[in-house]
Formats: C-alpha cells, sequence, structure tokens
C-alpha cells in the first residue's frame, strides 16, 4: 500500500499470498519491511516474493526467492527486511534449510553473489529473524549479519567472511530455542550485538578480523539482559535495550557499564525504541507509548494509550511519528 502524509489511499498491490497470522500471533507473512530509494520501492514477504515498483505503483520485476533458492523453513515465518546500498540488495535467508547471504541486483532482481554461511547452530537456533545491517566508516564497509548462533561480517564485493563472533548461545548451556530476533545496531566505531532470551550483549570493535569469540575486538559484554525481539538503539554515547517485560536498559556505548535498569509498561514488548527530540519512544504491544527522557538517568515524561494492538516498530519523518497497529496506520504530530 501507498498511502500519502495526509492519509490517503494512493494504491495498493497484491504481491502475494501467505499466512495472515502465524505462530502465536507473531506478525504474518507481511512482517518484513518496504524499503525505498525515493524513486521505487522494494516489498519482501516471508513467502518469498520480493519486488520493485516505481512511486506510481507500476511494478519493475518480481522474483520467488523461497523458488529460487529452497523452501524456508521457519517456526514463525520469514521476517527479515532488505538492505538497500547503491545498486544492490542485500538478503540473508537464516532458516533451517539454508544459512545464504545474497546481493542482487536492485532494478533486475538478479543475482549478483550468494554466500553460504557456516553455522553449528541445531533446532529453533538454526532459525533467525534479523535483519542485515550495513558498517561504513572512512576505512572500512561491510555487511553484518545475525543469526544461527552467530554474529558475521562481510564483504560486499563477494560476500566473503570478514569476521565471526560465537558464544552467543554457549556450548556448555546451550539452549535449543535461542533463536535470534533482534538485530545487531552499529554507529561509528562501534557495533552492538543482541543475542536472546537473557542472553549477551556484545560491543565490537570493526576493525575487526577473522574468530573474534571472546577475543581482544570485543570492547565489553554485558552477560545477561539482552533485548530479545527490540533491537538495542544508540543514540549520543548511550545505548538503550528495551526488554520484553519492558524494562529499560541503559549502558555507556565505549565502556559497556550499566547507567540503569528501570521498569516501563509492564506488557511484551516488541516494537524496536526509537530516538526523537531528545526522548526515547518505546511501543509495547497492547499500544501504549511510553516516553523516557533520553540521557543517563531514567525518567518517564509521558505514557499514552493507542488501544490497538501494536508489534510494529515506529518510524519518523520530517518530524511526524508514524504507529502502525493491526487496525489502523497513525501519524502523530503538529498540525499546522
Amino acid at each position: 500500500m501507498c498511502i500519502s502524509t495526509g492519509g490517503e489511499e494512493l494504491w495498493k498491490r497484491t504481491l502475494g499470498h501467505g499466512n495472515r497470522v502465524v505462530n502465536g500471533g507473531e506478525g504474518n507473512s507481511a512482517a518484513p519491511s518496504p524499503v525505498t530509494d525515493g524513486e521505487h520501492v522494494w516489498a519482501f514477504l516471508g513467502t518469498g516474493d520480493l519486488a520493485c515498483y516505481d512511486f506510481d505503483g507500476n511494478q519493475v520485476w518480481h522474483t520467488n526467492l523461497a523458488d529460487r533458492y529452497g523452501s524456508f523453513n521457519l517456526y514463525f515465518v520469514m521476517s527479515t527486511t532488505p538492505l538497500l546500498d547503491k545498486d544492490r540488495l542485500y538478503i540473508q535467508l537464516i532458516h533451517s534449510n539454508a544459512w545464504l547471504v545474497l546481493a542482487l541486483d536492485r532494478m533486475t532482481g538478479k543475482e549478483i553473489w550468494k554466500h553460504k554461511r557456516e553455522s553449528d547452530a541445531t533446532e529453533e537456533c538454526e532459525q533467525a529473524y534479523t535483519s542485515p545491517i550495513l558498517y561504513r566508516d572512512s576505512e572500512r564497509e561491510y555487511l553484518v549479519v545475525h543469526g544461527a548462533d552467530y554474529v558475521t561480517a562481510h564483504s560486499l564485493e563477494d560476500g566473503s567472511e570478514i569476521w565471526r563472533c560465537g558464544d552467543l548461545n554457549p556450548k556448555e548451556r546451550y539452549n535449543y530455542s535461542l533463536r535470534f530476533v533482534a538485530s545487531p545496531v552499529a554507529t561509528e566505531g562501534l557495533i552492538v550485538v543482541p543475542s536472546a532470551k537473557n542472553g549477551p550483549v556484545v560491543g565490537i570493535d570493526p576493525a575487526a578480523q577473522g574468530d573474534i569469540t571472546n577475543g581482544e575486538w570485543q570492547r565489553w559484554k554485558l552477560q545477561q539482559g539482552t533485548p530479545d525481539v527490540p533491537s538495542p538503539l544508540i543514540h549520543d554515547g548511550l545505548i538503550y535495550l528495551c526488554r520484553e517485560n519492558g524494562d529499560l536498559i541503559c549502558l555507556d556505548a565505549e565502556t559497556g557499564e550499566q547507567l540503569y535498569r528501570e521498569r516501563t509498561h509492564r506488557h511484551r514488548h516488541r516494537a524496536s525504541p526509537i530516538y526523537a527530540n531528545g526522548y526515547v519512544y518505546l511501543t509495547s504491544r497492547d499500544g501504549v507509548v511510553t516516553v523516557v527522557k533520553a540521557g543517563r538517568e531514567f525518567e518517564i515524561v509521558a505514557s499514552n494509550s493507542m488501544g490497538e494492538v501494536i508489534a510494529a516498530s515506529p518510524v519518523l519523518a520530517n518530524g511526524t511519528l508514524y504507529l502502525r497497529s493491526y487496525q489502523a496506520l497513525y501519524a502523530i504530530g503538529r498540525k499546522e
């Protein structure tokens, strides 16, 4: 669907047909987010359907990645969001039948390269619901892929592995249901990697090379307290971790020191926190948006109930906050 900033539906296209509800009511086949370059939009579904449209709703191309690379085998649904950079779409397909990282031509959908990612994960840990991210600074650029017990970095040229970090699901106390959902986040000089359940969070030096498991390239490690589903948030030297139960953890990005762990709204949190205008916004599944003042000290400044189920992360654009519930899309901001 394409909706104007004024709330008018401009066009709607059918991309595929899949589950409207998956196990546990955790989303559906439309779980991945679309991406855009301002002239085209790319949409991916848990069915494997991937398509490019122009801004008038004309389809440029369509393919099905499950047909091309094998059927998806996950307990829930394929939820990864494609990463658009320059002339390429990067997509990870991590599930019980395959561990693949792909680079596709954005205007044709044709494969540029395919990398088979190695792992010794078993059972549900073979599966991931994360999305790839790009790390880029003045000295290096690469893809970061998270899932199947490891986080790995890959060359943009051919997908070859640059570094990998394990021990996110320690073998001596292996959790067979520790599937990764929260994605890594990055800022210049630091990559923050969550895990799942009550596992660790790791701060990684982007200059890393080779196997960095518990090595010197790990800047710090929080042994417990990872967000299970919401991805971390980094802003102004601080890292915010939203736990499933609504606990908010704040870390010093440089040292990994925990500055606070405080309660917010006591309900399941699936949406990732976002930052806007000095505040951190947390959205719970029962539709309560908690507003916390950003900084090293904890302070709740507002709490608002939308009265609907919300699992999608909010988006901020041009001073407007967009919230998508199961029933509606809301635009929140100042009226002109």
